[in-house]
């Protein structure tokens, strides 16, 4: 059977030559000379360059380890007379070797994210605005499905793509590349905050921007030296005391939980989505999280951070997003709005109420940072709701937000109570002299 198949015989071959590199210097020379190696370096040396400071060099672990490709598999191409390369390395081939972290990843959110395709995002990206728009964006982080032409070359128009979600020629999902950048693979680099902030920034979901603001993120920069990122265990309170990445909270372990690959596994609420819910075993992946903040906090303080965190949820969800849900379902069910996506002003407003300032007031919550909590959260959400969602509902059918407008949560729209006035102004007076 050819070498390069997916054959046992060479999966005992690859893990053959990692263990013999481990103990054998020689392993290590013959891949640092292997013909492709000796090629690149001067074809495109950085790419050499980046190899030989990783450990897959230092390990005896050569281009073939993870580019050979069986002929005749999907988007396998001949090169150069040296057999059967594929330039799209998928977790398939990074699992030979490592497998557990293979199986947590396949059971992310990251393997799954292509499948935004489906959602109201990709309506924005592929017919709104256009699908190289989609292609050059929104799919470079949430991954495209690689496809393959007729000729067995891989299609421009979805290669190249390392989003965290690709759907790989050999039908697997998922980029290990995505946060461990080829061809150094380091782990440190993947530790450092900017790493998920290349994908979670932005209008909809500044988790980048939210953890520099707080003060996890400000004692990250302050102390980075003191962090230990080449660290081969990493473990927080034993390896790094000075602050939290992300990959503290979300992946890494800690003296009583091992590394996940699961970014899922520590989280309980659903953040994304119109309206948030806890998702399935949720109190177990609160009591893993809850697990990581007592390397550092107290476990009163992470309970009371914890009420805090589901109160200002709660408050989203109750005030604001099932509220204006029910003022959209009821315009749906009268026909009163078409099915066509965003071809109406009122649902541009309701996108971008739950969408952008309301997960950026729920993710501002969840990550401690108060100035996303706030003016560029709940802020902007309320201005969005009561200036311009319930209006334009209004337009469309007089009377359709009544039934809102009377619960407790909107009261204040009918206006303040004279002594409420003048404890306002006089409060004002005190603190400004105005």
């Amino acid at each position: 059977m050819d070498m390069h198949g997916n054959s046992i015989c060479y999966r005992l071959f690859l893990l053959m030559s990692v263990c013999a590199a481990l103990v054998c210097p020689a392993a290590v020379a013959k891949a640092a000379d292997s013909a492709c190696v000796t090629c690149h370096k001067s074809v495109t040396p950085s790419i050499v360059g980046q190899w030989r400071e990783g450990k897959h060099a230092k390990r005896g672990v050569d281009c073939t380890g993870c580019h050979a490709a069986r002929k005749g598999a999907p988007g396998a191409q001949e090169h150069m007379g040296a057999g059967y390369i594929t330039p799209v390395v998928s977790p398939n081939a990074c699992g030979k070797c490592h497998p557990r972290e293979q199986k947590e990843f396949t059971a992310s959110h990251h393997s799954k994210a292509a499948k935004f395709i489906g959602s109201l995002d990709n309506v924005l990206g592929e017919m709104v605005e256009g699908g190289p728009a989609a292609n050059s964006g929104c799919k470079q982080c949430h991954g495209s499905t690689v496809k393959v032409d007729q000729d067995g070359k891989l299609d421009a128009a979805t290669w190249p793509n390392s989003g965290i979600g690709r759907v790989n020629p050999d039908g697997s999902e998922g980029a290990c590349s995505a946060c461990h950048f080829r061809h150094t693979f380091s782990r440190a680099q993947a530790r450092e905050p900017e790493m998920c902030g290349k994908c979670h920034m932005g209008p909809d979901h500044p988790q980048i921007e939210i953890y520099n603001e707080s003060k996890h993120g400000l004692a990250f920069k302050a102390h980075r030296s003191k962090m230990n990122l080449e660290s081969d265990k990493w473990v927080v309170g034993q390896d790094y005391t000075a602050a939290p990445a992300c990959a503290t909270c979300h992946m890494s372990a800690t003296p009583d939980q091992p590394v996940t690959h699961d970014v899922g596994a520590r989280i309980s609420w659903t953040l994304r989505p119109a309206i948030s819910i806890k998702l399935e075993n949720w109190e177990t992946k609160r009591a893993n999280m809850q697990g990581v903040c007592a390397q550092c906090h107290s476990r009163s303080y992470v309970k009371s951070f914890y009420t805090q965190y589901d109160s200002a949820v709660d408050l989203y969800n109750e005030k604001f997003g099932k509220p204006a849900k029910t003022v959209m379902d009821k315009l749906y069910a009268e026909k009163l709005l078409t099915t066509t996506p965003f071809d109406e002003k009122i649902e541009w407003t309701y996108y971008l109420m739950w969408h952008h300032e309301g997960r950026r007031a729920r993710h501002g919550a969840s990550m401690m940072g108060p100035d996303y909590t706030q003016w560029h959260g709940f802020f902007e959400v309320a201005n969005r709701f009561y200036n311009e969602l319930l209006p334009e509902a209004e337009e469309l059918k007089k009377g359709v937000t009544q039934e809102i407008l009377a619960q407790d949560y909107h009261k204040w729209k009918s206006g303040l109570s004279k002594e409420e006035r003048e404890k306002i102004l006089e409060f004002y007076k005190t603190r400004y002299g105005e």
